[in-house]
């Protein structure tokens, strides 16, 4: 998700807001047909044939709309192809349409609203529309005329990057004057200032056979030049600026469309009394086109069709916003409006969601990527505690990580455990890291069980970065790293029990991490014992496997032993029927040149691949007791036992041997479980490496009562 940057600076409180709740996207197109109620499209217009569309199986892609756009069919003058078809691709007509946009409220947040503002400007200076509508709150104002100036010079400052032009409409913020006592008050407040630095308080215009007309909705008392926006009797409109709406509605009447704005919605009632529906409303009706009246003030998008006319209230471009709930319009947005000759469609769009395509080089890609994969380096670790051993649970360590690109990047990096018995001190730590320069964290995790147990859950740390662009900010995905587990030395040697893991068939497995399991290109050897209570008509005993990888199955009592070499499975299947609760050790040899597979330490067969071939590798976990899908979720599960798992490199048998029931590492071991111990809910792996694992389901350990056969 992209957030703007103003100034090289850190965007406050509202924006961080934004970047955490604006990834809707477009939350609701509206469309209008003139002198019509908007209303939904026939359920023929929205509906698509299910035959045509059987993964659609919601409703979120119908949004309201308008009649399909007038095309006509392709001739020599405006369209050409060397190419035969019978295909007939319709092109649009020719007709002027143009877009505008309408921002809602600056003030009455934090000053730092600005900034908000800005990334709008920013925004749509990457549409370009062909001009931009304001509906008031310009400035915080509620002040005397020197602090006025200041922030009036800040806003148009801002509006004036625009790329088009844009239009003013006077609100409260901006011609209410602070203190009401003030002997130096005028007695209209800042209308005068107004109308001095901004423009008149009601004015038209047309642009493209269309009519925009400004109406100032704070004229308050004439006589005493009260103003108040509670007060129903200051919510009237004078008789001076009826007869201008009136001759602007007449001026408009030979348009396609009338646009109204102003900073009121007068039109919900309430405190503000029913002048607009009285006086007001029925003038627009009679006019016959005016399409939509805009508004705010209230803070948050709001649309009251009536009488065929759109009546839309924007939310806050900068405002005090209390972001709700920001899918339903409490956020800051802006709205695009297209406009054609019969028909207007209108889209909200949250601040800073516009992205700049000419931004996003080859090389700014490969950064955020870099990012997004941040290795990060721990010193020390979460020291783990047996429940015989009760030490001490407060565990201190580091995380040390670099910025690799070549701009800053902000960061906040935690601790988080899904276990709440978890303190972690500091809470958090945040910065900004220049580009090639590394820092280190320190934290300290205590836990208030004196030891791990089954229901023991790991730390993770976290890292939220932001990719500071000369323009915007990136937001990285939150790079998430587990702590390590520092086990005594206990830990590494074989148990004096055997022990062997036990699943049940229904969501029991252990996953390995592909990280923790590196084996390289080359030959391999993977191996175990294994007793199936029985056998499903798919079970993944050790796999890794997705049309890449490696992996054992037993599927139906049939051992498949498979190796995804070059572009396709390298496979044995041997023919024979494996009984169910007796022990067998099963290795799978992958020699370079060819696949062997073995039973009880009896070569089944051997599958020439004619030449070395390289493995196609993948990300997805190696599955103990199960099979990974296409996004590395377990199923096809192993009901029975499983021990003594072990991956190496290179051929760990040549020909036919006596498999030893209680396997040891060596030099050539990437992971080890020999399933004699266990530490909480973590498996723990005696290679050289000493990862740990987490056990799902039921999974437990069960003392061998029995032997294998030989």
């Amino acid at each position: 998700m992209a957030t703007r940057i103003l100034h090289g600076g850190v965007l406050q409180v509202e924006v961080r807001l934004l970047a955490t709740v604006a990834c809707v996207g477009i939350l609701f197109v509206l469309g209008v047909h003139r002198g019509t109620a908007a209303s939904p499209s026939s359920e023929k217009d929205n509906v698509r044939e299910t035959g045509e569309t059987p993964n659609l199986s919601h409703g979120r892609h119908l949004h309201r709309h308008g009649v399909p756009h007038p095309t006509v069919q392709p001739n020599t003058q405006r369209f050409f192809t060397t190419r035969s078809s019978e295909i007939v691709l319709p092109i649009p007509s020719e007709e002027e349409a143009f877009t505008f946009a309408v921002f809602g409220d600056r003030t009455g947040g934090q000053p730092e609203g600005v900034d908000v503002l800005a990334d709008a400007v920013r925004d749509v200076n990457l549409i370009e529309p062909d001009l931009v509508m304001t509906v008031g709150d310009l400035v915080n104002g509620y002040n005397r005329t020197d602090e006025w100036l200041v922030q009036m010079r800040e806003f148009k400052s801002i509006m004036n990057s625009l790329l088009c032009p844009w239009f003013p409409v006077a609100g409260n913020h901006d011609v209410y004057w602070r203190p009401l006592d003030d002997p130096e008050m005028p007695k209209f407040q800042h209308q005068e200032n107004y109308e001095l630095h901004f423009g008149p308080l009601w004015y038209s215009f047309r642009h493209k056979q269309c009519a925009f007309t400004v109406i100032y909705s704070d004229e308050g008392d004439k006589e005493t030049g009260e103003k108040s926006f509670s007060k129903p009797h200051l919510q009237k409109m004078s008789e001076e600026q009826l007869s201008f709406l009136k001759q602007a509605l007449a001026r408009g009447k030979d348009c396609n469309h009338q646009f109204i704005f102003l900073h009121h919605p007068r039109w919900i009632g309430g405190k503000y009394g029913d002048d607009w529906k009285k006086r007001v409303h029925p003038l627009l009706v009679d006019a016959g086109n005016v399409t939509a009246v805009f508004a705010g003030h209230i803070h948050h998008m709001r649309s009251d069709p009536n009488d065929g006319i759109e009546y839309i209230s924007l939310a806050t471009v900068g405002g005090g916003q209390k972001g709700l709930v920001p899918e339903s319009g409490y956020l800051h947005q802006y709205h695009l409006v297209t406009v054609r000759k019969e028909q207007v469609a209108m889209a909200a769009f949250p601040v800073g969601e516009a992205m700049d395509v000419r931004e996003i080089t080859a090389s700014l890609q490969e950064e955020t990527v870099q990012l997004a994969r941040l290795p990060v380096a721990f010193k020390g670790g979460i020291q783990v505690a047996t429940a015989e051993q009760k030490k001490s649970s407060v565990s201190r360590f580091s995380a040390v990580f670099s910025n690799p690109t070549s701009r800053p990047v902000e960061y906040t990096v935690s601790l988080e455990s899904d276990d709440n018995r978890w303190h972690f001190v500091p809470d958090h730590v945040h910065g900004v890291l220049g580009f090639g320069k590394s820092c280190e964290v320190e934290f300290q995790a205590s836990y208030q069980s004196k030891y791990f147990e089954k229901t023991s859950e790991m730390v993770q740390l976290t890292i939220s970065q932001d990719y500071l662009a000369p323009a915007t900010r990136y937001s990285i995905p939150v790079v998430r790293r587990d702590v390590p587990l520092l086990f005594d030395s206990v830990f590494s040697s074989q148990g004096v029990i055997n022990r062997s893991l036990s699943l049940d068939g229904n969501g029991d497995y252990v996953s390995l991490e592909s990280n923790k399991v590196p084996l390289p290109q080359g030959p391999f050897t993977l191996e175990c014992w294994f007793k199936g209570k029985q056998f499903a008509d798919r079970v993944g005993l050790l796999a890794k496997t997705e049309q890449s990888e490696y992996g054992i199955f037993t599927s139906r009592g049939q051992l498949d032993a498979s190796v995804f070499l070059g572009k396709s499975y390298k496979s044995i299947r041997p023919d024979l029927k494996l009984k169910t609760n007796q022990w067998y050790h099963v290795a799978m040899v992958y020699e370079g040149e060819a696949l062997a597979l073995y039973l009880d330490g009896k070569l089944q067969k051997r599958v020439q691949t004619k030449q070395p071939m390289k493995r196609k590798l993948n990300w997805f976990p190696l599955l103990v007791g199960a099979d990974p899908d296409a996004r590395g979720r377990a199923n096809s599960f192993f009901n029975g036992e499983i021990d003594e798992i072990r991956l190496s490199k290179g051929v760990g048998y040549r020909k036919s041997f006596v498999p030893e029931r209680r396997l040891k590492p060596d030099e050539n071991t990437v992971i080890f479980l020999d399933c004699d111990r266990t530490v909480g809910p973590f498996l723990i792996d005696r290679g050289p490496k000493g990862h740990y694992f987490r056990m799902t389901g039921d999974t437990h350990l069960l003392e061998v009562q029995d032997t294998a056969s030989q």
